[in-house]
């Protein structure tokens, strides 16, 4: 079986290179999907790419890290005849932060190629932060043009695809990261109460669960695959 990786708000697949490298020895194949670097998309147009990158007729497992979760979940909701379970990693049904969503508009403005990286970190990592995770994150970002960033925060602070996300009947596990400053409780139990039949395991580590802690996030997902 085949692992599909949809990745976090950078949208490359750089920040999967360790997680892919161990989940190699669990699957047939993993591809990691990397968007647009230059090119501004929507929810709706991501979903589409990401379709078109998905196995024609291995079974396979999708996940969605961050960002990415309601990429998966919209693909999920009306999903190829191949797919056999849906993983969401540290992600949310609808905006994860609702006291900003009123600041939505403001993102097109926002400075996202000269606010240090560094400043990211406590809320991405936290103590689990390496200079190696550092700096894979600072490159990956810097490799997407400014206008890219700026629409997927936007699209992440106005999305909602609690209806779609209603309609999944595929096995669906969901892992939550202990240390996640990022997401508030909120946006998890929302995720929780429209996939009431989803497996939750919570996972010690930050929002960057997958890049932080790899070993027991792949613990969880084999185990439930």
């Amino acid at each position: 079986m085949r692992l599909v990786c949809l990745p976090g708000l950078d949208g490359t697949a750089d920040m999967f290179s360790r997680f892919a490298e161990r989940a190699a020895a669990h699957f047939t194949a993993v591809d990691c999907v990397a968007y647009p670097r230059d090119r501004v998309m929507d929810y709706a147009a991501l979903e589409a790419f990401a379709r078109k990158a998905l196995p024609a007729s291995e079974p396979f497992v999708l996940l969605g890290e961050s960002f990415s979760g309601p990429v998966a979940m919209r693909i999920a909701a009306s999903p190829p005849p191949n797919l056999a379970a849906l993983v969401l990693s540290t992600t949310f049904a609808r905006q994860p932060m609702p006291w900003l969503s009123m600041f939505a508009a403001l993102t097109r403005i926002a400075p996202v190629h000269t606010v240090p990286v560094a400043w990211a970190m406590p809320w991405l990592l936290g103590r689990w932060s390496t200079p190696d995770l550092r700096r894979t994150l600072a490159a990956a970002l810097s490799n997407v043009h400014a206008d890219v960033l700026r629409a997927r925060m936007r699209a992440a602070l106005e999305t909602d695809v609690i209806a779609r996300a209603a309609a999944i009947t595929v096995p669906t596990l969901v892992l939550r990261a202990t240390e996640d400053r990022l997401l508030t409780r909120r946006a998890a139990e929302a995720l929780q109460r429209v996939l009431p039949n989803a497996r939750v395991v919570d996972i010690a580590g930050p929002h960057l669960l997958l890049q932080a802690n790899a070993d027991d996030a792949l613990r969880a997902i084999t185990g439930f695959v």
